[in-house]
């Protein structure tokens, strides 16, 4: 039995419909934007494995420096101990998040990183003598982790269906246009319950690649903060530049109470979550009474190896080539936005509501079927672009690319003509 069927076998893949399953594409090393497969067949990695690896595969300089802390330190638990690469890693993130952040908590995922950002903010409340308020606002078509407390959070979609009846209630609202604030603000006002507003700053991903603009969120946030309301701000996909500045909460003022990151944080090499929060939301902790302890963590807190990952990520994100490659990633990604635009009535596959935001571009093709994940109008896509040595896997009916900032400029090329021949197709 080869190692595919092995695969078939024993291992249940994430997100993946398992009646009459595709073997999955054995992929036995990846260099740069592209991965390649036991036959050495080279795909060019045009969603960074999930939006997570930023430096592309197997960087060098990462995996040196995950080698030398190995030889040191390969885990140690985080409660009563600490250790180099975390105190490395939280003062760098405070300084680079800037504003009132001051406190640093690990965990080992996006997931987990918003669980963390919801208890910290109902516990807060409760801490400081105000258990009512005890509800979550959020976006409408909003995604924040498949654990409970982040799927609660998320709008109820095809994801989360078969726990709809465990997941607490939530108070959701549409994304803010300029001209809905009122209608937002007035349903806002009839709870006076509202623990924390979370939400994706700029640009809902698992959502449908679904993007907004900053000002209106920022007039929302004021009127939240107003009231008092926490607001957590869910970075693990927009952060480390994704969508064109460091933090998508940089271009959005008032500041978040609460930031979640992932993903792209360690570089796409290793599992770790982030939070942080103010100093006004820690000290709500601090207290002769032990009730008031954040009772929180995981066996992998602070994993050395991943903060060392996460150290060097970031030490690459500075340097002025990757600016450079950043800036030029995105021109030729608008470029090709505008080139879609001005073709889109010649395409045999009708498209719409091409955008972009950073390094990213979406647009929907129009089929029978109403847009979202249960949309069946391009199944053949992921394929399509498989046997042109492209990967790229859709959300329903949505079509996007969000490619390594790595990707060299004829391996984007690639993926422009590819998407191009299918809609062509």
């Amino acid at each position: 039995m080869d190692l595919v069927q092995k695969d078939l076998k024993y291992i249940w893949h994430p997100y993946t419909h398992q009646l009459n399953m595709a073997e999955p594409i054995f992929i036995k090393k990846g260099k740069g934007a592209k991965i390649f497969d036991e036959k050495n067949k080279a795909y060019i990695d045009a969603i960074s494995s999930w939006w997570v690896n930023v430096h592309g595969h197997g960087n060098k300089y990462i995996a040196k420096q995950i080698f030398k802390q190995a030889k040191k330190l390969e885990h140690i638990i985080f409660a009563g101990f600490t250790h180099e690469p975390a105190i490395i890693l939280a003062e760098k993130l405070l300084q680079l998040l800037q504003s009132d952040f001051s406190k640093i908590f690990y965990s080992d995922n996006g997931s987990t990183a918003v669980e963390v950002a919801i208890k910290m903010a109902l516990q807060y409340w409760s801490n400081i003598g105000q258990p009512n308020r005890n509800k979550i606002l959020a976006f409408n078509n909003s995604y924040h982790g498949d654990t409970f407390g982040a799927m609660s959070a998320g709008s109820r979609s095809i994801f989360n269906k078969a726990f709809d009846d465990k997941l607490f209630d939530v108070v959701f609202i549409d994304t803010p246009d300029g001209n809905n604030l009122a209608e937002i603000a007035e349903l806002i006002n009839r709870h006076d319950d509202i623990a924390a507003f979370i939400y994706e700053p700029l640009l809902q991903g698992a959502g449908g690649m679904q993007m907004h603009d900053a000002k209106p969120v920022g007039r929302l946030l004021s009127f939240l903060k107003e009231k008092d309301i926490l607001c957590i701000a869910d970075e693990v996909l927009t952060g480390f530049y994704r969508t064109g500045t460091l933090f998508a909460s940089e271009v959005i003022d008032p500041k978040p109470d609460i930031i979640c990151l992932s993903k792209a944080l360690t570089g796409g090499t290793m599992a770790l979550g982030v939070t942080a929060c103010t100093q006004k939301i820690y000290d709500a902790f601090v207290n002769e009474d032990k009730t008031k302890t954040f009772y929180h963590g995981h066996s992998f807190t602070a994993n050395p190896l991943a903060c060392s990952a996460a150290i060097a990520s970031i030490t690459l994100l500075e340097d002025k080539k990757c600016i450079d490659t950043l800036k030029n990633l995105m021109i030729a990604i608008k470029n090709f936005s505008l080139y879609l635009v001005k073709n889109q009535s010649s395409f045999q596959k009708k498209i719409k509501n091409i955008r972009t935001c950073g390094t990213v571009l979406a647009f929907e093709v129009i089929g029978n079927d109403r847009d979202g994940y249960n949309n069946t109008s391009i199944t053949d896509f992921t394929k399509h672009c498989l046997n042109s040595n492209v990967f790229l896997r859709p959300l329903g009916n949505t079509i996007y690319i969000m490619p390594p900032y790595c990707i060299k400029k004829k391996e984007l090329k690639k993926v422009f003509n590819v998407i191009v021949s299918y809609l062509n197709h």
